[in-house]
């Protein structure tokens, strides 16, 4: 096996771990690549069924062709899909000029609680990779989130020899990690290597690209050439720009993520 059979293995069995020990799952998909690598991941670990839903934060200032992408994608995968607004934010005037963070949680983070308590989830499957940014490289493959989604990140059982703690009190959420040890380059590998489709915002046009997406208001473009997924491999192996360097919350504060993020941020 190399490096992509390994890692594609783990991430179904920890898919197939986490559809047998809790109740209640739904998916995460924020329309990126990593979810979307996710939900192929999820696809080819129920012989093309996807037995959970599929959960989409709708801020209402993502960038319209991620939208397109979105409506397409589960119409041909005929997938389960909940889109979720925090109206009651939005009616009320919140926006990213109220401060990115503040945004942030008021569109993302509440929005999600208020899915976890509609629906009554036990377990969120999420597209993080620990290579990606500081707070995300804390977290277990499962993780416990408190009844409000808050997440200690200072006490977190060890996960030796893929020995997984199931057993959370109940009222707590699970937060599963599948792709936690892949990498940014592992990602476009294995959508080469898939076929996976992905938005083309992230294929260069006039010299610049995406590397992660968001809102519009808060996410940039990087110079880049890489107009094709072989063009976009080659540039990551010689790369010294942080994926996110596009990503205004994570400029705004140093520590903008592992503080959203302990509050139940995605």
């Amino acid at each position: 096996m190399d490096r992509l059979d390994m890692l594609e293995a783990e991430s179904i069995y920890i898919l197939r771990e986490a559809y047998k020990s809790f109740g209640k799952l739904g998916m995460l998909w924020s329309i990126g690549k990593d979810s979307t690598v996710m939900l192929w991941l999820a696809k080819k670990a129920f012989f093309g069924h996807c037995p959970f839903p599929f959960i989409h934060i709708d801020t209402t200032y993502k960038i319209p062709e991620m939208i397109r992408f979105r409506d397409k994608i589960a119409k041909e995968y005929n997938l389960d899909l909940i889109v979720y607004t925090n109206w009651d934010a939005i009616n009320n005037g919140m926006g990213p000029e109220k401060g990115r963070l503040v945004c942030c949680k008021a569109l993302k983070t509440d929005a999600l609680q208020h899915v976890i308590d509609k629906y009554k989830f036990e377990g969120l499957i999420v597209g993080v990779r620990r290579d990606e940014e500081g707070s995300r490289s804390k977290e277990r493959i499962f993780s416990e989130r408190n009844k409000d989604s808050e997440w200690n990140y200072t006490n977190q059982p060890p996960e030796l020899w893929d020995q997984f703690k199931t057993d959370f009190p109940k009222g707590n959420h699970i937060r599963v990690h599948p792709i936690l040890n892949w990498t940014e380059l592992d990602i476009w590998q294995y959508i080469k290597r898939e076929n996976i489709p992905v938005v083309d915002l992230y294929f260069a046009k006039n010299g610049k690209r995406y590397r992660s997406l968001g809102c519009a208001q808060c996410t940039g473009q990087v110079d880049s050439n890489a107009s094709t997924v072989d063009e976009i491999i080659e540039e990551l192996k010689h790369t010294n720009i942080n994926e996110r360097a596009g990503r205004a919350q994570d400029r705004e504060d140093a520590y903008a993520m592992q503080k959203l993020r302990k509050d139940g941020y995605m």
